[in-house]
């Protein structure tokens, strides 16, 4: 029964009502499913408030568009149905997601824009790439001999479902005893991987794929932070061989801030600790979630 659901589990919005995410389900013809033709964006919950909520909302919104996709809710509407599915679940750090899909096509139909986009979203527990551990210590990384879809193909600036070449990397890197997978463009430079951005720091400056990524909000958190610290981050392509040889490497996701990497395809780096300006950037960024500006308090009282 659904009383018996523990609301912390998390709470879907779906079909204009709030129900135990367990519960949620969607139509099983919706092109969402059977094409991935949809679009999401991922924001999160933590110490009770949103971070960078507009900025979320906003950038999912411009991925809609970018798929011919509209739904009947402005952004301060999606942003209390994001609010309200926390406010719900109590939890004070929490994993939450808005997508919008093509929709049920009418039967007999393939024209995609006979289709009603619909708007699902939900709160969960926080969502780690990576464990305790392995924030303390840092992950293990292999260069994957998967190539990344390429942007000519499928924009990866508008967040998707295309994973199945960034499944098959995370498959490769447990085969090498590794926890994540960079691929690469198919012309010797790194891209991303499953959920994350990739960074390098070689003499003092950092330096980040410009091509063939999602432009990551914890990525763009820290090239702004860079810059107040008053360090050099370029925005550019990143070699292969840059990667082996940088001084220190870090990813970034929403699901777990700045992480370091210690050991890239069996090179260890720093004695296989995190490196100095790497755990600094990692301290800023998560002093940044109460920065003026940056947070939207959850009143769980209402």
């Amino acid at each position: 029964m659904a009383s018996e659901r523990n609301p912390a589990d998390g709470i879907a919005f779906v079909d204009g009502s709030y129900v135990p995410l367990v519960e949620a389900r969607i139509p099983l013809i919706d092109r969402g499913f059977v094409r991935s033709d949809a679009t999401y964006d991922v924001t999160h919950v933590w110490n009770g408030c949103f971070f960078r909520l507009d900025d979320y909302i906003g950038r999912f919104h411009a991925s809609m568009a970018g798929l011919r996709m509209s739904l009947p809710y402005s952004k301060a509407e999606i942003a209390e149905i994001l609010t309200e599915c926390v406010r719900r679940s109590g939890l004070r750090d929490a994993y939450v997601q808005m997508t919008c899909t093509r929709g049920v096509p009418p039967r007999g139909s393939r024209d995609p824009r006979l289709c009603e986009n619909r708007f699902y979203a939900f709160a969960q527990p926080f969502v780690w790439i990576a464990n305790d551990e392995q924030r303390r210590d840092g992950l293990k990384m292999v260069v994957s001999s998967v190539q990344r879809i390429p942007p000519e193909a499928v924009d990866p600036r508008i967040k998707n479902f295309h994973w199945l070449d960034l499944t098959m990397g995370i498959f490769e890197a447990y085969d090498r005893d590794a926890t994540v997978a960079v691929l690469t463009d198919g012309a010797g430079n790194i891209t991303e991987g499953a959920g994350f951005n990739v960074f390098i720091v070689r003499d003092g400056v950092l330096a980040t794929p410009d091509r063939g990524v999602f432009e990551g909000m914890t990525r763009r958190t820290v090239i702004e932070m860079a810059k107040a610290m008053g360090l050099g981050c370029e925005v550019r392509a990143v070699s292969v061989a840059e990667l082996h040889d940088a001084d220190e490497v870090f990813i970034t996701s929403t699901a777990g801030g700045v992480m370091p990497v210690t050991v890239v395809d069996g090179r260890i780096f720093g004695n296989g600790k995190p490196g100095a300006l790497t755990s600094r950037i990692n301290d800023v960024y998560w002093a940044d979630q109460h920065a003026a500006g940056h947070v939207t308090e959850i009143d769980y009282a209402r």
